[in-house]
């Protein structure tokens, strides 16, 4: 009998990728009829985890959560208990505060705009506090986040609020002479800076201090033209050939500058947001900046939310789709354990080849490529033939297309 439940623990184990505290909980459901203790229980659990060990790591590309469990929510606000969200009242950010305020967690929202944070915010409740905030101002960024567990950045050198066509050429002008005066390259080691300073001694330092939302693609405009020739489906996309004013390299730079500030960090790199998309599909993550494809923001906001609390997300940036139609998984750990962190370098050409080729399947559409595309153009668009709100492709509006900055 003992070795006929260590097996069906070992083919659990191997095909749900369970660990740790989770694994214990599920063995624990799993005898409890049998009346066992739980000393006989975790004996169990430990000559089960040992027969399994040396399992080969799957590829890297990986299904995730696009969670909001009861238990995560539980977890959050057990082991957070207030964080600082930047870029609070954007499109991507209001929806980290309203997964925070869900899951008990108290927000110190950043805000540009009071009134505006006011208006967006308005039946918020007492767990969440506005705070005008320059992102520009390291002491600024320091004040504001001196009670915080941990912060989520949100905010971006950029912005699609609309401004009179005086201002918009005044701060793009602005911009691409002076790339970092944006608030990502300023603000994000300033944040950095504001927790590092701290001493903690209460173990905390095995989540993210610092979450970072990027984008996928910042490297692409770097590659070698070698490289851009083996992965045109992520290379020749309107984002990267276009680039405009130069918004994934600062992206890129300000990531950069986070790794090397020597806190608990994580990087997340959504690619193509989109609220028409399927919320709650699962999010498949991969790292080396292949990914292409879609995700819904309210999707992005859990998993930025879901790395709090894990241990496995520090020092890892990563890229996630959203793959509708596919339920979500219980937990992001299991597939944030298997990705590499970044202090291990960058997957080999192969690996990154493998992951190209699955990723590529995975793309929405019927034509499958990504390269054909022009800026402000759908794959549903595509795949009919009809031109795009910006234009066809190599003749695109470029004016029309840059993202405006907020700095």
């Amino acid at each position: 009998s003992l070795l006929f439940i260590v097996g069906h623990f070992q083919f659990a184990i191997f095909h749900t990728g369970a660990t740790g505290d989770r694994f214990i909980f599920m063995m624990t459901k799993m005898v409890r009829p049998m009346n066992m203790s739980l000393r006989f229980v975790v004996l169990l659990a430990i000559c089960a985890v040992r027969n399994v060990a040396g399992f080969a790591v799957p590829p890297i590309f990986l299904a995730a959560t696009a969670s909001g469990t009861k238990a995560a929510m539980s977890v959050t606000s057990d082991l957070v208990s207030t964080v600082a969200v930047t870029g609070a009242t954007g499109r991507t950010g209001s929806l980290v505060v309203q997964e925070l305020l869900k899951r008990g967690v108290n927000v110190v929202g950043l805000v540009r705009d009071m009134e505006k944070g006011k208006q967006t915010f308005h039946n918020a409740g007492e767990k969440l506090k506005l705070i005008e905030c320059d992102l520009g101002s390291e002491k600024e960024i320091c004040s504001a986040v001196e009670d915080c567990d941990a912060a989520i950045w949100c905010a971006t050198g950029f912005s699609d609020a609309p401004t009179s066509p005086f201002d918009q050429v005044k701060k793009l002008l602005g911009l691409a002479l002076e790339p970092k005066k944006s608030i990502d390259s300023v603000g994000i080691p300033a944040l950095a800076n504001a927790f590092a300073r701290r001493t903690d001694d209460s173990g905390s330092n095995r989540f993210p201090k610092v979450i970072m939302l990027s984008s996928a693609g910042v490297t692409r405009p770097s590659w070698s033209d070698e490289k851009k020739q083996m992965f045109p489906g992520s290379a020749d996309i309107p984002i990267i050939r276009l680039n405009p004013f130069g918004i994934l390299d600062i992206k890129a730079e300000s990531e950069q500058k986070l790794r090397d500030s020597g806190l608990e960090y994580c990087i997340f790199r959504p690619c193509g947001l989109n609220d028409n998309w399927p919320a709650g599909s699962r999010p498949v993550l991969s790292q080396g900046d292949i990914a292409v494809g879609r995700i819904n923001r309210a999707d992005v906001a859990t998993i930025l939310v879901d790395c709090l609390t894990e241990p496995e997300a520090v020092g890892k940036t990563f890229e996630g789709i959203g793959l509708a139609g596919y339920p979500p998984a219980e937990s992001i750990g299991i597939p944030l354990k298997r990705l590499k962190n970044d202090s291990e370098g960058l997957p080999s050409l192969d690996a990154l080849a493998a992951t190209y080729s699955t990723m590529q399947q995975l793309v929405p559409g019927e034509k499958q490529d990504p390269s054909a595309l022009a800026m402000g153009q759908t794959y549903e668009q595509l795949d009919k033939n009809e031109v795009g709100r910006l234009g066809k492709r190599g003749e695109e509006n470029a004016e029309a297309a840059a993202p405006k900055p907020s700095s």
